[in-house]
């Protein structure tokens, strides 16, 4: 018994979408605003006039209208994996390890995503996943916070039995899929009563926000679904305009003519209220801080070499800017000043092996593949470089779209929604940590794949594919 993957992760996506869209109706209005953006970007580089409509959906790549990222906060090694599981039926996996004690929070995190060009094309439907590290809690929230986790179950018994279905039996019936979407809704539902008292929940909140926003409450409530644009800046005006509260600058690289990685933006927080046990067992009123809109803009994905070279800049901005006390727009000016020593171009990016690519063969190509003989060279036999066949116009690249997430980029959007007060011990625990891959691995119950690797065999097969159809022999970067 076999199920479309792809299928499935799409009709969970929307319904995710619908759901949210419903508990937070600021993220419908950001949804059309996302769509304003991108039918002005498209006019503008078409050079329509103003009188001409144009629908963005039309001329923009399939999955861009889908595509979307979520993220959710999880407390135990058991919500972790079984996590895992959940994402697996949906054809999403754990890829890359982000260590976000490095952004000031005492969490890990993986991104469950596609690993496929086709599959991401289909529908790159991703979630950012933290789990809570106990060992950089003080002693009287750690306890605190696994009396409380130890009590739920964000997991519907009905959802355990699809995924045991579907790993025992190789698959789930039409039906199942149906009943699995709706049931596996319930873990990311957003409920307004804690599960904590409003005294504990002030314990945890003053540690650290996050900490409260994950153990409160009985479900792993969605905090944001992001949409993509092609035109971040004109997103950030249009919120802006239209009275939004978003936040002062978006978060990311420069805006660049290559656009790389990502780039993101929100609207804040909104404070909900709920509803918190009082020592007679009754319900009293109260307010909790924690689910947003964010929107991003994704680039192209950067090699070893590229990511360490966009690290380095990085990193001599922000110490130029904590000893100069820079912020605003004085800190964006001062980014786009570092990274001018950034490439700018395709054939920079390419030549210099700072980004990921993906080659197709020409019309030219595609003519010389039809041949019995290869106008390259003699076939089966010759090895040729790829700039050769660039410059015979044999062979054209593309960059592969960055699928993953910057988890400093993430710390500036949390830490603009939800304040940064710390307590001091807290806070020597979360700045002195290591990262803990093995550990997060142990939970998770899996590896975690490698996001350079995935995209270094995107490329790789690309042009294996190049080299099959032209009957080469080798091609050499």
């Amino acid at each position: 018994m076999t199920w479309d993957q792809n299928v499935l992760r799409s009709r969970f996506c929307n319904a995710l979408s619908e759901m949210y869209k419903s508990e937070v109706p600021l993220y419908g209005n950001l949804i059309d605003v996302v769509w304003k953006a991108d039918a002005k970007t498209v006019q503008d580089g078409q050079k329509l006039d103003g009188l001409q409509a144009i629908d963005p959906d039309d001329v923009l790549p399939s999955r861009h209208r889908v595509e979307r990222h979520g993220a959710i906060r999880l407390g135990t090694a058991y919500e972790l994996a079984t996590i895992r599981r959940m994402f697996a039926v949906m054809g999403m996996y754990p890829v890359g390890y982000y260590d976000l004690s490095l952004a000031g929070f005492p969490m890990h995190a993986t991104a469950f995503r596609p690993k496929t060009q086709d599959a991401l094309a289909q529908n790159p439907f991703r979630v950012f996943t933290t789990v809570l590290r106990m060992e950089l809690l003080t002693e009287k929230t750690r306890n605190l916070a696994q009396r409380a986790l130890a009590q739920r179950n964000i997991f519907t018994p009905r959802l355990l039995q699809l995924l045991d279905h579907a790993e025992t039996k190789g698959g789930l019936t039409p039906e199942e899929c149906t009943e699995f979407i709706a049931t596996g809704l319930e873990t990311f539902r957003w409920h307004s009563q804690a599960t904590v008292t409003l005294d504990e929940y002030k314990i945890l909140k003053a540690e650290h926000p996050l900490i409260a926003d994950i153990v409160s409450f009985s479900s792993s409530h969605i905090n944001h679904l992001t949409p993509r644009t092609i035109d971040i800046d004109l997103v950030q005006q249009l919120m802006l305009d239209e009275g939004m509260p978003a936040k002062e600058r978006i978060e990311g690289p420069p805006k660049r003519s290559c656009p790389i990685l990502l780039r993101q933006t929100s609207f804040k927080a909104l404070e909900e209220t709920v509803y918190f046990r009082d020592a007679s067992d009754t319900f009293i009123k109260g307010s909790h801080t924690a689910r947003f809109g964010e929107v991003e803009q994704r680039g192209y994905a950067l090699t070893r070499e590229g990511r360490q070279l966009y690290d380095r800049l990085l990193n001599r901005v922000n110490s130029e800017a904590t000893k100069q006390g820079t912020t605003g727009a004085n800190y964006d000016k001062l980014l786009a000043e570092h990274f001018e020593a950034f490439p700018d171009t395709l054939s920079a990016l390419h030549d210099k092996n700072l980004a990921y690519f993906c080659y197709r063969l020409t019309p030219i190509g595609e003519r010389i593949a039809k041949k019995s003989t290869s106008a390259v060279g003699e076939v089966g036999e010759l090895t040729v470089s790829i700039s050769e066949l660039l410059k015979k116009e044999i062979v054209s690249y593309e960059p592969l779209t960055y699928e993953d997430f910057l988890p400093l980029s993430a710390g500036g959007i949390f830490n603009s929604n939800l304040g940064n007060g710390i307590e001091s011990q807290s806070k020597q625990l979360i700045m002195h940590a290591d990262p803990d891959l093995d550990g997060f691995q142990r939970c998770l119950g899996t590896h975690v794949a490698d996001e350079f690797h995935l995209y270094s065999e995107m490329q790789r097969e690309s042009l294996e594919s190049c080299r099959e159809q032209l009957q080469l022999k080798e091609i050499t970067l």
